[in-house]
């Protein structure tokens, strides 16, 4: 699936998630229907997935887990919070780097309209 038609449908996927709990929840009920949502849609998506470091030949476990990964194409950082931070760019970005994926997903569930918490991150 073309990584561009892949992202409006996550997004979708998300708008719908966000359209039917609205905003005000925890993190992991977003996470779980969004879930849901992609699989309905046909996209394969892993969530809280583990994270090691590669670090001179040794996998080191530095306790990241990633919210929702689809495998080699695009990771979504779920958030509940007022306003997004730079600390939650540099998460995503991270494990971006981490993983040699390109593309991630920073999605703000605790707002009035989805559009506005949606933030894209290329590496």
């Amino acid at each position: 699936m073309e990584k561009d038609f892949l992202t409006q449908k996550v997004i979708g996927c998300a708008i719908e998630v966000h359209k039917e709990l609205g905003p005000g929840l925890l993190e992991s009920s977003y996470e779980s229907c969004l879930l849901y949502e992609l699989n309905q849609a046909g996209i394969l998506a892993q969530s809280q997935v583990l994270l090691p470091i590669n670090y001179k030949g040794m996998t080191i476990d530095a306790g990241y887990r990633l919210d929702v990964l689809i495998p080699g194409v695009l990771i979504l950082e779920l958030k509940a919070v007022d306003k997004l931070q730079a600390i939650h760019t540099a998460q995503l970005i991270t494990y971006l780097k981490l993983t040699g994926i390109k593309t991630g997903l920073l999605i703000n569930f605790n707002v009035n309209k989805l559009v506005d918490g949606v933030k894209r991150i290329s590496v």
